[in-house]
């Protein structure tokens, strides 16, 4: 038997919402993500691969993305997002607004803008591929700051990456899970 027929008889009738696979990256060290102004930029250290079993599968897609923006007032100017392959993954395109499947949040005073971070919480989004084939799927950001244009995010670190105890350092992760139609 194949793996599909093998997974197709455990499987059977009535084990809708069940997993059958998990796929993930989780990305331990730090990196700088520079964004333009209004683009989309892939954020290369948060991809993985999955190849569905079931054409009429459902991928659901978790990420953590931590970090500090180089000007704190793209926290309320940034939207996170998924890529499935080249396709963005977000909220619909709705007039000119910033569109994704989420935001950051600031967790500091003003006093600690360059050692504590902007984070964006975990985020969750179901995807209906119909595919059997290998997917890649990626985390994606966008800011919208006209000024300063261009900015970086500092994934998995603060702006001044100090060696101190006020400076954190953390973990990032994309993950992306088959479920039974």
């Amino acid at each position: 038997m194949t793996k599909a027929a093998d997974l197709a008889k455990f499987i059977g009738t009535g084990f809708s919402g069940k997993t059958i696979q998990t796929q993930k990256t989780q990305f331990t060290s730090t990196s700088q993500i520079s964004c333009a102004s209004n683009t989309d930029v892939v954020v290369t250290d948060l991809t993985v691969n999955i190849t569905p079993n079931f054409s009429n599968s459902i991928i659901q897609l978790q990420a953590q993305l931590l970090g500090e923006w180089s000007d704190q007032t793209a926290t309320w100017d940034s939207t996170v997002f998924f890529y499935r392959d080249t396709t963005k993954l977000s909220h619909a395109t709705a007039g000119s607004r910033n569109s994704g499947v989420g935001g950051f949040y600031r967790a500091y005073t003003d006093v600690d803008n360059a050692s504590t971070p902007n984070s964006a919480p975990m985020y969750s989004f179901f995807d209906t591929p119909s595919s059997t084939s290998q997917i890649t799927y990626k985390v994606g950001l966008r800011q919208t700051r006209t000024s300063p244009s261009s900015l970086t995010f500092n994934l998995n670190r603060t702006v001044d990456d100090a060696d101190i105890q006020q400076s954190e350092r953390f973990i990032s992760f994309i993950s992306a899970t088959e479920i039974a139609a």
